[in-house]
């Protein structure tokens, strides 16, 4: 019996955190659900999370700011941002600081699903 990816999300937003989890159970994964960067750094979900759907822009520290703070402590778990006020500059930027995808809101789920099996096959670079 293999064991389910966990895909942990941290967005502010409330429906997304409503939404995801169905979906990403759907295409196959566990999830978590945070709803602020601090509240997923202070889990056991950091250890045990496979990929990190991450939004940005979030009250207290950002997404970007969460990303850094994780690589700096060593962990290099997958990051796929998902923003609702993004654009091609936006994702651009987030790429180069080592995501593997940027989905911008509203995303389709094969969007999702593309995003995640890039993220998690075992060749994928992570910062």
């Amino acid at each position: 019996m293999s064991t389910k990816a966990l895909v942990s999300v941290v967005d502010d937003d409330e429906s997304v955190r409503e939404s995801l989890p169905d979906l990403l159970q759907e295409l196959g994964y566990a999830a978590r659900i945070f709803a602020s960067a601090e509240e997923f750094l202070s889990s056991d979900g950091v250890d045990r999370t496979d990929c990190l759907l991450l939004d940005i822009a979030m009250p207290g520290m950002s997404g970007p700011e969460l990303h850094r703070a994780l690589v700096d402590a060593g962990h290099r778990m997958p990051v796929i941002y998902i923003t609702a006020n993004g654009d091609e500059a936006i994702r651009a930027r987030m790429l180069a600081l080592g995501a593997t995808e940027c989905l911008l809101k509203p995303f389709t789920d094969h969007a999702l699903e593309d995003a995640l099996d890039a993220a998690l096959r075992p060749d994928a670079p992570h910062p």
